[in-house]
């Protein structure tokens, strides 16, 4: 009798263990997902917020050209107002 409740309880031990070993893989991998997603939405938000925060040297330097352009065009427009008067 022991020798039959020892050949069912043998293998039904290994396959509760594999199951619940597979379990807590799968729970493993969707937390590492669920992770990898939220890294991956928060290194998103600071690109997003360093772009929006920081301007770019070559934009900085066309800024410069056309604000110097524009005060080119006002001295010259002022120098023809009083050369007019």
């Amino acid at each position: 009798m022991n020798e039959h409740f020892f050949q069912f309880l043998i293998p039904a031990s290994g396959l509760i263990s594999g199951l619940i070993g597979t379990y807590v893989g799968l729970q493993n991998r969707a937390l590492l997902a669920e992770v990898r997603k939220e890294l991956a939405e928060l290194e998103n938000r600071i690109i997003t917020r360093i772009n929006g925060t920081y301007v770019r040297s070559g934009e900085c330097k066309l800024r410069e050209e056309l604000v110097h352009e524009r005060l080119a065009e006002l001295a010259a427009e002022l120098k023809r107002n009083a050369a007019g008067n």
